[in-house]
């Protein structure tokens, strides 16, 4: 099961960094920078009226019961990864704009697939999982901008995305009413979303890869890879790294002190440890002016691979191991 998990999820990766590396050399300029633009907002709200037409009703009934465990998720995902996000920030390690991404990951919602099939990998409670990722996605989609708004104001990029009437509007236009709209259409096309998983994948995806292309593309326009050198990218790396191992050793710890039974543990402790690829890109293309967006969801798409990583290797040892 993990090695099938990890060969959908390869392709993807390469493709990712395929991605960045085909808007590193060949940014869309000239007439083809609004071209590209106009399909990224196109992509932003056909992703989003996806995700709200693949929530079931029944997900959002069942996120009610078991709330010590989805309580403890949104803690994790909402306080203690900001909090860490926010000691990141001051440190002058990176430059301005990098942090900000960093912060802007740690604001994230949680991961939706990648979170239940880990749990499932390591026998965890499958159900749980559903409904605490479903309604980190649900809640992020409101509390995700206002936290940049809240938190990023004085940040590069932020003041002038994160706060205004404009960017409001976007919010509402691009991510909550194709979310509402998706979701109220479940009746009609829930049926059409499950038969064709495949088709949805790969339009989930491709608008991923095409919001990619744009902010990568219009931040090496901007000069991205002379204001990001090797050392950074080092020093970005370890970050990610030691963020991820900090949630992770918390989120374990956290559910041993609430007692826990380990099913719950391991929802928890994938859950909670997660940041959203697919929900970070997007939203960053609509909170942040375009020369901001590649370096701000450079962090997003870094820690997104490193826990994909490490969590499959923990996920194995914990199947390996029921008892441990």
């Amino acid at each position: 099961m993990l090695r099938r998990f990890l060969a959908v999820f390869e392709p993807f990766i390469l493709m990712l960094v395929g991605t960045v590396l085909l808007a590193s050399f060949l940014p869309p300029r000239g007439g083809w920078a609004p071209v590209f633009d106009v399909a990224a907002d196109v992509g932003i709200v056909l992703l989003f009226f996806l995700h709200g037409a693949k929530l079931s009703r029944e997900a959002i009934l069942e996120g009610a019961r078991n709330w010590r465990l989805h309580l403890a998720v949104f803690a994790a995902t909402y306080m203690l990864f900001p909090l860490l996000g926010l000691a990141i920030t001051a440190l002058p390690i990176l430059d301005s704009s990098i942090l900000a991404g960093l912060l802007f990951l740690t604001l994230l919602p949680s991961t939706v697939q990648s979170s239940i099939a880990f749990t499932s990998i390591a026998r965890g409670n499958v159900a749980a999982a559903v409904c605490s990722a479903s309604f980190s996605n649900l809640i992020g989609i409101v509390l995700t901008p206002a936290l940049v708004a809240l938190l990023m104001h004085n940040m590069v990029g932020a003041a002038q995305g994160g706060v205004s009437l404009a960017s409001v509007q976007t919010i509402l236009l691009q991510l909550l009413l194709p979310f509402a709209l998706g979701h109220a259409l479940r009746p009609l096309i829930g049926g059409w979303v499950s038969r064709h998983k495949q088709l949805v994948t790969v339009v989930d995806r491709g608008s991923i890869l095409l919001v990619v292309y744009t902010a990568f593309g219009a931040a090496v326009v901007e000069g991205l890879w002379q204001r990001v050198s090797a050392p950074d990218l080092a020093i970005l790396l370890a970050v990610c790294v030691v963020l991820l191992a900090i949630v992770l050793g918390a989120t374990w710890g956290a559910a041993k002190l609430l007692k826990l039974d380990r099913k719950d543990a391991i929802v928890l402790l994938f859950c909670g440890s997660k940041k959203s690829l697919a929900s970070g890109v997007p939203m960053a293309g609509v909170l942040f002016p375009a020369a901001t967006v590649g370096m701000i969801i450079l962090p997003v798409m870094l820690f997104h691979q490193i826990q994909l990583i490490a969590c499959a290797i923990i996920a194995r040892r914990l199947a390996k191991h029921p008892e441990g």
